[in-house]
C-alpha cells in the first residue's frame, strides 16, 4: 500500500501503541490527546496535535479510540466523505448506556441476565433487602471506566452487595451517578468479537478470555485488565446466536471498528454481558501481533470496506500488561513519584519481539514510563498450543527491567478448564 496519512484521535491515550506501529510500517501520522494528564504519552514515538479537527483534510484516514461521543464525531465526519475508523451515536450508547445495550440485544432475540437500573443507592439498597440474591454492581457512562467501581457479589442473601453499595453511597456518588445490578449467573466467562467493514463483519472472529483480578488466582481488586488470552476462529455457536444477530443494525449504522460481546456462558445458554463497541485495550495490540498483515493496511481497507477476510495465525495468542504503582488505584502524584514516574525501561537484550507501548515516551533513545495510570507496557506471545504462548511471552517478560513492575504470572491458565467446558457444551464449533 503507498504511503498514507493517519489522524488518531483519543481522549486518554489508550491507541498510541497502534498509531507507532502504523509509522514504522512506513506512513505519516499525527496523534491527538485531548486528556491534559495524559499528553506527554507516546512523545517521541508520534508526532502529536493540538488540534485535531485543524488536521482533518490533510488526513487520509481518521481512527478514534473510544466511545462517550467519539462515535458521534465518526459517524459525522463518514457521512461527509472521509474514511474513518469508529462507531456513531447508536454504537457508543451500546456500550455507554448498560441498560440501552442491554434492551438492542433483548430487540434481536438474545436472551438477557435480569438487570435493573439505579440513579440512587438508596433505592438500590432497599431492592436488594427486598429481593435477596447475588448481584453484579456495574456503574454506567464515565464511571464504568473506573473498574475498581466494579463489583462482583458472593453472598446469596446479597448483605455484601448491600454493603458496598453503603460505601459507594458515602464515597463515589459524584463518580457513579447511573448504575446497574444484573444478577449474577454462574459459567465461563468468554467474550466474542469481530471487525466490521461499515456493511459486514469480517472474518475470522475473535474468541478471548480476560483476566481482570489484580493478583494470579484471580483474586484481589477488578482492574481494566491484567491481560488476556485468545485464538482465532470461524463463525462458531457463540458468535452465531449473539454478535451475528446485530449485523443488520450496524450495517444500518455503516459501522466501521471492532466489536465484541463479554458473556457468561454455561450449559443452559449463552448470557451477554455487555458490549465493547471499540478496540479493545490491550486487545487490538495483541490482535495486531496475530493478524498477518500491516496494521495500516488492516485499518485502511476496513474504513474503505474493501476487506472482507483476512488471514491470521493460528494457535493462541497471550498479552500481559506490566503495570507499576499506582495502578490500578488510578492517578496519585505522590505515588507516581515516590515510585519513579519517570523512570526508564530497561532490555537485557535488544529485542523487542512482542514488546508493545501503553503509558511511555521516548526521550534521548530510553523509553520513559509517564502517563498517571501506572500501566507501562503490554508483551505479546504466540504458540500453536496456549502452553507454547505462555512460554513465549513469559520469555520475553523476563527480557524487560523496569523499577516497581508487576504482572500476573497465570494468563491463559483459565483455557485448561474452560476449554473442556466450551467445547463440551458446543460454543466453540464452527457451522
Amino acid at each position: 500500500m503507498e504511503k498514507k496519512k493517519f489522524l488518531f484521535v483519543s481522549f486518554d491515550a489508550l491507541i498510541t501503541d497502534i498509531a507507532w506501529q502504523v509509522l514504522k510500517e512506513g506512513h505519516e501520522a499525527k496523534y491527538f490527546i485531548e486528556n491534559d494528564d495524559e499528553k506527554d504519552i507516546g512523545d517521541g514515538f508520534v508526532a502529536k496535535t493540538d488540534d485535531w479537527k485543524a488536521e482533518v483534510d490533510w488526513a487520509d484516514i481518521i481512527v478514534f479510540d473510544d466511545v462517550l461521543g467519539h462515535g458521534a464525531q465518526a459517524e459525522k465526519l463518514r457521512a461527509s466523505g472521509k474514511l474513518v475508523i469508529g462507531g456513531t451515536a447508536y454504537t457508543d450508547k451500546l456500550e455507554d448506556d448498560r441498560a440501552f445495550g442491554q434492551e438492542e440485544l433483548k430487540k434481536v432475540g438474545i436472551p438477557i441476565i435480569p438487570y435493573e437500573n439505579f440513579d440512587s443507592f438508596d433505592v438500590a439498597i432497599e431492592f436488594v433487602k427486598k429481593n435477596p440474591a447475588k448481584y453484579v454492581i456495574k456503574p454506567s457512562g464515565e464511571a464504568q471506566n473506573i473498574k475498581l467501581f466494579l463489583f462482583v457479589g458472593e453472598e446469596e442473601d446479597g448483605k455484601d452487595v448491600i454493603q458496598v453499595l453503603e460505601a459507594y453511597k458515602k464515597v463515589a456518588k459524584k463518580e457513579i451517578k447511573i448504575f446497574q445490578l444484573q444478577k449474577k449467573v454462574s459459567g465461563v466467562e468468554v467474550a466474542v468479537g469481530a471487525f466490521f467493514n461499515g456493511a459486514q463483519f469480517i472474518y475470522p472472529i475473535n474468541v478471548n478470555f480476560e483476566h481482570k483480578k489484580l493478583f494470579p488466582g484471580n483474586i484481589g481488586p477488578s482492574t481494566g485488565e491484567m491481560g488476556t488470552s485468545m485464538f482465532w476462529s470461524e463463525p462458531s455457536r457463540l458468535f452465531n446466536q449473539t454478535l451475528l444477530k446485530m449485523e443488520p443494525k450496524l450495517k444500518e449504522e455503516k459501522y466501521v471498528g471492532y466489536i465484541d460481546l463479554n458473556c457468561i456462558v454455561n450449559n443452559n445458554g449463552i448470557y451477554p454481558l455487555e458490549f465493547t463497541a471499540r478496540f479493545g485495550y490491550p486487545t487490538i495490540s495483541i490482535q495486531q501481533d496475530g493478524i498477518s498483515m500491516p496494521i495500516s493496511e488492516f485499518l485502511f481497507e476496513l474504513a474503505a470496506g474493501t476487506l472482507t477476510k483476512f488471514k491470521t495465525k493460528s494457535g493462541f495468542q497471550i498479552g500481559v500488561r506490566i503495570v507499576h504503582p499506582p495502578f490500578p488505584y488510578g492517578a496519585d502524584i505522590k505515588i507516581l513519584k515516590q515510585h519513579r514516574r519517570e523512570a526508564v525501561v530497561f532490555f537485557k537484550k535488544p529485542s523487542l519481539d512482542g514488546v508493545h507501548i501503553e503509558d511511555v515516551k521516548l526521550i534521548d533513545g530510553e523509553w520513559v514510563l509517564t502517563g498517571t495510570s501506572g500501566v507501562s507496557l503490554i508483551v505479546v506471545g504466540a504458540g500453536q498450543t496456549m502452553k507454547q504462548a505462555q512460554h513465549q511471552v513469559y520469555s520475553r517478560i523476563q527480557n524487560i527491567l523496569i523499577p516497581d513492575m508487576y504482572y500476573r504470572t497465570d494468563i491463559g491458565d483459565r483455557w485448561f478448564e474452560d476449554s473442556d467446558k466450551l467445547h463440551n457444551w458446543g460454543y466453540l464449533r464452527e457451522v
